[in-house]
């Protein structure tokens, strides 16, 4: 299973560009090896564009770009974004052949560990998601993602951060599935109190909380605080299953919170999250106790 898996890979690392506030796409990374594919997307433009007879300062003109940008999106070293590949179709003519290489793009605008985060979570056939800080990633709303993430030091640019709530929001392509993975979420309630974003925000989060817990494939428990005593203090904890019988997880509070796959500590993995799920409000109780703090927000 690969290591790279882990809760923070959820944050976008790479350095943007200044110019045009990186509207144009997003650095990529040269460690990274989807950069094949951001290669091959711009040699197609390029070809495109030459074929139109339009230097890159009049194409970049034309679809409202930088002519830096768009030598940078043609030799590959930056991630279009499918606005701008919309925008090159018009432009160009190119009858929605450029606009289909949306498609292309879709997986590798994202960070390499979040890629690995996403296809692990679309593999899984059950997830167990203890979160006693933070309200997990795959129940946020994109305000509450975007507020929770602003709150990182040192602080995200503006494409950094925009990077990272659309990454994050991407992963919840996991409701769509049919049939659904079983997924379990047990959240402190502390997580459900602390006004991210502001009050607003926070409502429509609880709602959300709210909506999602009615999924019959998802489970959604609250920790109350009076409840001090449980295997959770340690850290959050994940867990997910494959159809294979395999399984990954991480736990602050074991293994020095790395990535592990090995059986035995799968289990201890299990032991504690099965404790805390037992010792948290029901369902059905959580959705009530979620209301309820829906009512004092």
């Amino acid at each position: 299973m690969n290591a790279e898996w882990a809760d923070h890979a959820e944050s976008a690392e790479s350095a943007e560009s200044a110019e045009n506030g990186g509207e144009s796409g997003w650095d990529v990374d040269p460690d990274d090896d989807a950069g094949a594919v951001v290669e091959a997307v711009g040699r197609q433009l390029k070809l495109w564009r030459e074929a139109a007879g339009m230097r890159p300062a009049e194409f970049g003109a034309a679809v409202g770009y930088g002519e830096n940008l768009v030598y940078e999106i043609e030799r590959g070293a930056r991630i279009p974004r499918p606005e701008f590949l919309e925008r090159a179709d018009q432009v160009l003519g190119a009858g929605g052949k450029i606009a289909a290489m949306k498609a292309d793009v879709a997986e590798v605008r994202y960070p390499k560990k979040v890629r690995e985060l996403a296809r692990l979570e679309a593999k899984s056939v059950e997830l167990s998601l203890y979160s006693n800080h933070n309200i997990h990633g795959l129940l946020q709303t994109e305000e509450f993602a975007r507020a929770l993430l602003q709150t990182r030091r040192p602080t995200l640019s503006v494409d950094e951060l925009e990077r990272a709530v659309a990454a994050r929001v991407a992963r919840q392509s996991i409701y769509e599935r049919s049939p659904g993975p079983e997924m379990s979420f047990v959240q402190e309630e502390v997580t459900l109190r602390r006004p991210i974003g502001g009050a607003a925000v926070m409502r429509r989060q609880l709602e959300r909380l709210l909506s999602v817990g009615q999924l019959a494939n998802v489970a959604v428990q609250v920790m109350p605080t009076s409840h001090a005593s449980h295997p959770g203090t340690g850290g959050m904890i994940e867990v997910l299953k494959f159809e294979d019988g395999s399984g990954v997880g991480r736990s602050d509070g074991a293994f020095n919170g790395r990535p592990v796959s090995e059986p035995r500590q799968l289990r201890i993995l299990d032991l504690r999250y099965g404790i805390i799920r037992a010792e948290a409000l029901t369902p059905q109780e959580s959705l009530a106790f979620i209301e309820q703090v829906l009512g004092e927000t």
